[in-house]
């Protein structure tokens, strides 16, 4: 008879984010997903029973399943991303549930940057409104491969068929204007529990997927072995001891690709090149190794490799640049100005740089490019162009999300300024899938 954890470690993973606007109900949605999945545990289950009845309430309030700081709890908002861990018979899922307030838009940024869908709530009082589109924006811009609408509280609009269709052709002509490959629109009443888990009674009209379903079922495509290798070293081994007097190995993590004993490689930033003499995992020598696994790398030439620099195969090693164009979410609250100084992070290198350009802005409305707006203040999207102290090995971001991202650090207290997309922002609307056909709603 085959065991629970061997029926759970043969399904396929999925890494999803929840997005959407204070009050929207996103708390509540992924409290009633983990609630009717059966994916809470019978204590955590009479606690909310015990909170919500000490607060007067006639049923559980899921939400806060979810919420789990004590100030999100006393103010009904979600302020930090909040990692939730379920499964079901066919998939096992990463949850990420991302705060809906502007002010925590860049938690979305950290929650969405691994995820292969996203899920974007909007009231269904209230349409689409300005944080719905930066949230669309944002998953455009980390090329999130999936996005679902979820057009929430569709008990307090009666169930109307007609405001969930102007809901859903707004936002799919918004999100395909930005590129998002697929997008898939669902009506539910989180509350209610209507198209969570279980088929609404009440939406007879609606012939698609539950949200569950949907997640089950989506294709997932994330193998980074398909992508050129990179390895960023993380730390150099010199163990100098009488049993290994001469040991010299480069440990990290593979980002993406595959590497194998025997491979012409070229350190970057140097250019210098050998060839991989060795790879041991896990205390073993193996002739094979690929992405995510940790690793340490044996090269047959002495070269001064250190922290930061990056081992790839010869033949499709990135080129160094000192000049990087890109796209960033800004999220801290001091503004971004060209001219700053500031350190560039990427992967395990950090360099000096400074902000030579803000060609654009993005507006969020029309998604026009307002020039030269001179600075980024928080939670703004646009166009930079920086110039580092030393050349970095980049990709461009719609190749390798690994390799193509960055982060902008400032240099004098360590914060976060900004995360970067290498090279072109979002995709065309060439490169997009087709939409598929409005039967089920399934935009």
């Amino acid at each position: 008879m085959t065991s629970t954890t061997e029926q759970l470690s043969a399904t396929t993973l999925l890494r999803f984010a929840t997005a959407g606007s204070v009050d929207d109900g996103k708390s509540t949605l992924v409290g009633r997903l983990l609630h009717d999945s059966k994916s809470v545990l019978e204590d955590q289950l009479e606690a909310v029973e015990r909170v919500s009845a000490d607060r007067g309430q006639n049923t559980p309030d899921l939400a806060l399943l979810t919420d789990g700081l004590r100030a999100e709890r006393e103010q009904g908002i979600t302020i930090d991303v909040a990692y939730r861990y379920f499964a079901t018979a066919r998939r096992r899922f990463i949850l990420a549930d991302t705060p809906g307030h502007v002010q925590y838009t860049r938690n979305m940024v950290t929650g969405a940057s691994t995820a292969e869908l996203a899920v974007v709530l909007v009231d269904a009082r209230n349409g689409v409104v300005e944080q719905t589109r930066r949230h669309a924006a944002v998953a455009a811009l980390l090329r999130v491969p999936h996005v679902v609408l979820a057009v929430n509280k569709m008990d307090l609009v009666g169930y109307e068929e007609s405001v969930f269709a102007a809901i859903a052709e707004e936002f799919t002509a918004y999100a395909s204007e930005l590129g998002v490959p697929e997008i898939t629109a669902i009506p539910i009443s989180a509350l209610a529990g209507d198209n969570v888990v279980e088929p609404s009674a009440h939406m007879d009209w609606y012939g698609g997927p539950t949200v569950l379903e949907h997640l089950e079922t989506v294709p997932v495509s994330h193998d980074l072995t398909a992508c050129p290798a990179r390895f960023p070293v993380q730390y150099v081994i010199r163990p100098q001891t009488a049993e290994h007097p001469d040991y010299r190995g480069y440990a990290g993590q593979i980002a993406s690709g595959v590497l194998r004993v025997g491979e012409p490689v070229t350190v970057l930033p140097s250019g210098r090149t050998s060839v991989i003499e060795g790879i041991d995992a896990l205390g073993e020598s193996v002739d094979i190794a690929w992405a995510p696994q940790s690793v340490t790398v044996r090269l047959k030439d002495d070269i001064d490799i250190s922290r930061g620099d990056l081992i790839a195969p010869t033949a499709t090693a990135p080129a160094t640049t000192q000049d990087v164009e890109a796209t960033v979410c800004h999220v801290a609250d001091q503004p971004l100005a060209v001219g700053a100084r500031v350190l560039l992070k990427h992967t395990t290198r950090t360099v000096k740089a400074i902000v030579k350009e803000i060609p654009s802005r993005l507006a969020l409305d029309d998604l026009s490019q307002h020039p030269e707006p001179g600075r980024l203040v928080a939670n703004d999207i646009g166009r930079v162009v920086v110039r580092t102290a030393e050349p970095l090995a980049l990709d461009a971001y719609a190749d390798s999300r690994r390799t193509g991202s960055f982060l902008l650090i400032d240099p004098q207290d360590g914060t976060t300024l900004a995360a970067g997309m290498a090279g072109e922002s979002f995709a065309s609307r060439a490169e997009a899938a087709p939409a598929a056909d409005d039967e089920g709603w399934d935009f």
